[in-house]
């Protein structure tokens, strides 16, 4: 389930998402992407781990979309670290690798799901509130 969506007015609730990747084209189509998705909304972008982190301070998304190689830190290290401050916030790893390439330590960071960048669909979203 995704985590704890804040509310933003008497009995709406939205899901807010942090996208995080270093290319602007991708963030346009996954901003695109979040916004078909009925209750979420995009609350912040970042093109670094470092300004994940920060972003993540700031906005307290519920979902964060983060690429795996960014400049500074990996996206595998900005999600560990994003959930040792917040364990509740559900991080999706996204890339152009096949599942079986990732590296090794992206099924140890604590993401709740993996999702090839061509695979980011409303429906692929709407699945990890079942989830």
């Amino acid at each position: 389930m995704v985590g704890d969506p804040r509310r933003v007015s008497g009995q709406t609730t939205v899901v807010n998402v942090l996208i995080v990747d270093d290319q602007r084209p991708f963030r346009m189509i996954a901003r695109t992407v979040v916004n078909l998705v009925g209750g979420w909304r995009v609350t912040a972008e970042a093109e670094t781990g470092e300004d994940a982190l920060t972003a993540v301070e700031r906005t307290h998304p519920c979902v964060v979309l983060m690429d795996i190689n960014l400049p500074g830190i990996s996206g595998i290290e900005a999600t560990r670290r994003i959930l040792e401050r917040d364990p509740d916030t559900t991080v999706v790893l996204l890339s152009t690798y096949a599942a079986s390439d990732l590296p090794a330590d992206a099924a140890s960071c604590g993401a709740r799901a993996y999702l090839h960048k061509e695979d980011l669909t409303p429906a692929a979203l709407r699945s990890l509130k079942a989830s």
